[in-house]
């Protein structure tokens, strides 16, 4: 049901009547295939999202914040979960049998999650939007409002969703319903229980098939100078290289993001006029990066064969806005992965969880309140054959036999230029890298890179052919 400027606007609130609660309700947005680079709030003039600025504004942005892994499904896991995909066991995006429907999958099972901890803590809990991860058309655990269009992709023209078990059709705007989703859970909210809000987008993913004239005019007179026109990567992604250099594409791309970032302000209005805003956490992020030109390439990690760990693959943003506990305008410059967000998410609100060897990230929930915890600047990354550790200075990214590893001197090259694996110069670092990341990965108890498909039993896209795929 879509609600009228009447109904979200004319509400009988008094924002000085609503009492506080114990703890903050919750709202995470979500967007797919955003890389940090491509928002207001982390230098991007172009680009018109004042709604994720303000947010940065009221809260704390992370400038360094990583995925795990450079596509969807894997990193929402590891976003859920706290594992890492060798041991979550969803190594690469899951395809329609496996994320909804008879054959599909219950890849979650076994695995405590974020927001069931959020509800057995009393919290009431909605999603709305891209979930991707699983029996996609059926509510999770510690849900009690769920909509979706199961899958990862589609149409943003007259979407079907399944709300609540039923099939919905919504003419218009997918990302619009969303929006309307989120404000429908809302509504039925009352001030003596906190909620959790899970809003995952699915802007701006593929296809650019349609965007709201809306958020197009943004973009009219634009430069669109924040896309970077070099040369197509070799190994480029056949089918996302015809993005390449296209302006229509450019328009497209930050036109999902505006519509996405619209519906967010939708959601922070209705929040201010309950008076709720005040004590709801609000939290900004993606699913993991994009790159739209840089490195040459149109994607994210499967845009090139072999997959990459680019930074703008990998770096997304982050952002938490709690005016009554988070002090505004931070910045904080501390290296987070997404396998951190579990914990912090757990340790923030004030819950516990079962301990479990399988997650594996820290809490930076201290960051948030002012102080100052101890923190080694170092994350680990990884996506089917491909493994990653990155330090402040330093990337090595190594890959199964038979495809090639990569080793990047971030302070001399932060735009990842020039290979140096095979430089003598930096061979005892290579070597002291590559340790690290054998010794971190057995000790979660995955198996050796080139046993990575041990990991999954999940139906793994065919690619290729690839330039450069070993065949």
């Amino acid at each position: 049901m879509r609600l009228t400027r009447r109904a979200l606007f004319g509400l009988p609130f008094l924002a000085a009547a609503q009492p506080q609660r114990r703890r903050p309700n919750v709202i995470v947005f979500m967007t797919d295939d955003h890389g940090a680079w491509a928002t207001g709030a982390y230098g991007c003039a172009d680009i018109h999202t004042p709604n994720i600025d303000a947010l940065a504004k009221t809260g704390a942005k992370f400038t360094r914040a990583f995925a795990c892994t450079p596509v969807c499904s894997p990193s929402r896991m590891t976003y859920m979960t706290g594992a890492v995909p060798s041991a979550h066991g969803v190594q690469d995006w899951l395809v329609p049998d496996d994320a909804f429907g008879p054959k599909a999958t219950g890849w979650l099972d076994g695995f405590a999650i974020f927001p069931e901890v959020l509800a057995k803590g009393g919290y009431q809990c909605g999603m709305v939007g891209k979930w991707h991860m699983g029996h996609d058309d059926k509510a999770q655990r510690g849900f009690t409002y769920w909509a979706t269009v199961p899958g990862g992709g589609g149409t943003f023209k007259d979407a079907v969703y399944v709300k609540n078990g039923v099939t919905t059709p919504y003419p218009g705007f997918k990302e619009d319903a969303i929006g309307d989703f989120a404000l429908e859970f809302l509504e039925k909210q009352k001030p003596e229980a906190p909620f959790y809000l899970h809003v995952p987008f699915y802007a701006p993913h593929t296809p650019f098939d349609f965007q709201p004239e809306e958020d197009r005019k943004h973009y009219d007179e634009t430069k669109l100078s924040c896309f970077p026109d070099t040369p197509k990567h070799p190994n480029q992604h056949p089918g996302l290289g015809k993005n390449h250099g296209q302006n229509a594409s450019k328009i497209a791309y930050f036109s999902l993001i505006s519509g996405a970032d619209r519906n967010i302000g939708r959601v922070l209005r209705y929040l201010e006029q309950r008076g709720w805003r005040e004590n709801t956490l609000v939290i900004f992020t993606a699913d993991q990066g994009w790159n739209a030109g840089h490195h040459g390439v149109w994607g994210k990690g499967n845009g090139t064969w072999p997959f990459n760990m680019y930074e703008e693959s990998i770096r997304v943003p982050m952002i938490w806005s709690h005016p009554a506990g988070i002090k505004p305008g931070q910045t904080i410059t501390s290296m987070v992965s997404s396998y951190d967000f579990f914990p912090t998410m757990v340790d923030y609100t004030g819950l516990t969880a079962a301990p479990d060897k399988r997650r594996v990230g820290r809490s930076y929930a201290g960051f948030l309140r002012g102080q100052k915890p101890k923190w080694e600047d170092k994350l680990f990354f990884e996506y089917s054959y491909v493994r990653g550790v990155r330090t402040t200075t330093r990337k090595l990214v190594i890959r199964a036999e038979g495809f090639p590893s990569e080793f990047y001197d971030l302070e001399k090259d932060p735009g990842e230029t020039k290979n140096q694996i095979n430089d003598p110069a930096y061979a005892r670092e290579v070597q002291a890298l590559r340790k690290e990341i054998e010794g971190w990965f057995q000790k979660n108890g995955a198996p050796p890179i080139e046993e990575w498909t041990k990991t999954t039993k999940q139906n793994l896209t065919k690619y290729g052919p690839f330039p450069g795929r070993k065949q």
